[in-house]
């Protein structure tokens, strides 16, 4: 006890000095927050209060607002930091990874791009668009400078179209396809059951007009045909007499001819009634008939060089037109009055179908391309405009050429063609924008084409915010959005925040006050001592 008492003196100082130094830097320190508010004695403000930090608030914004605007978050820095290989290698890989996540969704109609609130604009935005555009096709189509450019347009189109020919049309494959085409269709058309009816129609028109008139065969038919049909036949009986007369030496003949004799003879004797009993008795039948073809032989010679001569041919042709024009002077129906009906509809139905299987027969429809192909043929090496020329009254290819145009030019400006114009793009926008999915853009962007896309956006992007963001930073004034934010903050944010930053810089001040006071307690003790000495 005695010894604390000898050494307490000496220990007081120090432990009290540094009491002292600790406790007076915390006061201090609390100080630069604590009072929030002025305190007021008998209506007199009491030093120091409010803290330092409430009272001095606008300019610790002021300053602070200064210290970031103009050094710490300048429109240099900015451009320095958007200029950093880091940045624009992180800017290149966002914009690849977003480009890829756009191009790879499964996306919808254009609409559902649209976000939900702006989508009935959308709507009335295309329904504009589709309207001006059909007003903007209209007037121009309405004006002068469209007609002037239409009708040049047409006429050099035409004049070179009719300065041209067939053949200029029609190389070797194009011919040949022309004519396969051709080919196919009037086999087809021949073929059809329409046509095959149509012809039915016409024959049996025919017939029984033929059947039920009273005009001559002669008047039926074309004079020319008559006369040809009627020289053919002259022709026919010099070789037709000539086989004639060979006949008389052909034994089945000759055998048919003496039975055919032996038959008139005996019709002729039972013609005669009782003479024929009387004419037996003078002469013998049995050598009549042996004599028949000893006859023959020697009428034979005789009539062959008979039915030879001019003459007898000249007879017999005039004999056979006589005949055939008493048949043509008669008409039909007097032919077929007394042929049974039946007989006359199956002759009716056999050429009604022959009729029809000609028609349909490979044969005509080789015919009909035929006549085209022979058409084509004469037709091919002539310009169109002389073969128009020469099908129409003169001056009637320019007057069609200008009917025409103004035929086109009244079509084009119709009421009609605006409303058909009108629902197309109507169609056409609903289909392409409101319903049709877009489906995934990475299946019809080539990887060429979204590397190219990328590297451009990239570029892009990077030149817009080195170009554009500095600007922004110096228009943001960063020094008076740090003031206003400072100013707005409650004091006891503003505690909490400079706390936060130096909360243990303060405790070291507070240690290192303790430790000062501690050394002049020291420094007391050290002088008490010197002068107890003294």
């Amino acid at each position: 006890m005695a010894a604390i008492e000898i050494y307490l003196p000496y220990l007081i100082p120090p432990v009290l000095g540094a009491l002292i130094g600790y406790v007076t830097n915390y006061i201090a320190i609390r100080m630069l927050f604590r009072p929030l508010r002025a305190w007021r004695l008998l209506g007199v403000r009491v030093p120091l209060t409010p803290g330092i930090i409430p009272s001095k608030r606008g300019e610790l914004a002021r300053r602070m607002g200064e210290m970031v605007g103009s050094h710490l978050f300048t429109s240099e820095d900015v451009g320095q930091a958007l200029a950093r290989e880091g940045f624009r290698r992180e800017l290149k890989g966002a914009v690849s990874e977003k480009l890829g996540q756009f191009v790879d969704r499964d996306l919808g109609p254009l609409e559902s791009l649209v976000p939900a609130e702006f989508r009935n604009r959308f709507r009335d935005l295309v329904d504009y668009l589709r309207w001006r555009a059909v007003k903007v096709v209209f007037d121009y189509l309405e004006s002068e400078e469209f007609e002037t450019r239409f009708r040049d347009y047409l006429r050099q189109w035409g004049d070179e179209l009719l300065s041209r020919d067939l053949q200029s049309f029609l190389d070797p494959q194009r011919y040949d396809r022309l004519r396969g085409h051709m080919d196919e269709k009037i086999s087809s058309f021949l073929g059809s059951e329409g046509v095959g009816r149509a012809v039915g129609r016409f024959v049996d028109g025919k017939t029984e007009a033929w059947v039920s008139s009273r005009r001559t065969l002669r008047e039926l038919l074309p004079a020319d045909l008559v006369e040809v049909i009627l020289a053919q036949l002259e022709k026919e009986i010099p070789p037709l007499l000539e086989k004639l007369g060979g006949m008389l030496y052909d034994p089945d003949f000759r055998t048919r001819l003496v039975k055919k004799g032996k038959e008139g003879i005996e019709g002729f004797l039972d013609s005669l009634g009782g003479l024929s009993g009387l004419l037996a008795g003078f002469i013998n039948m049995d050598k009549v008939y042996e004599r028949i073809p000893e006859f023959l032989d020697k009428a034979g010679d005789e009539i062959a060089r008979w039915l030879r001569e001019e003459k007898t041919q000249e007879q017999v042709a005039a004999l056979l037109r006589e005949r055939i024009d008493g048949l043509l002077d008669r008409s039909l129906g007097d032919y077929l009055e007394k042929v049974p009906y039946e007989k006359v509809a199956g002759v009716r139905r056999f050429v009604r179908r022959r009729a029809v299987e000609t028609v349909q027969s490979r044969r005509a429809a080789e015919s009909v391309l035929a006549l085209a192909e022979g058409g084509m043929d004469r037709l091919k090496d002539r310009p169109f405009a002389s073969l128009l020329e020469r099908a129409l009254p003169e001056g009637g290819l320019e007057r069609s050429r200008q009917a025409l145009v103004d035929r086109l030019l009244g079509v084009l400006r119709s009421p009609g063609a605006r409303r058909a114009l009108e629902a197309v793009l109507a169609e056409k926008l609903e289909q392409w924008l409101f319903r049709q999915s877009l489906g995934k853009l990475s299946a019809r962007v080539p990887g060429d084409l979204r590397e190219e896309l990328e590297e451009g956006l990239y570029r892009q992007l990077a030149e817009l915010l080195k170009k554009e963001v500095p600007p922004l930073v110096e228009t943001l004034n960063v020094r008076r959005m740090v003031e206003e934010k400072v100013n707005s903050l409650d004091l006891l944010q503003v505690e909490g925040l400079l706390m936060g930053v130096m909360k243990e810089q303060f405790k070291y001040i507070n240690l290192f006050g303790g430790l000062l006071g501690f050394l002049i307690g020291l420094l007391n003790v050290g002088a008490l001592v010197l002068l107890a000495g003294g």
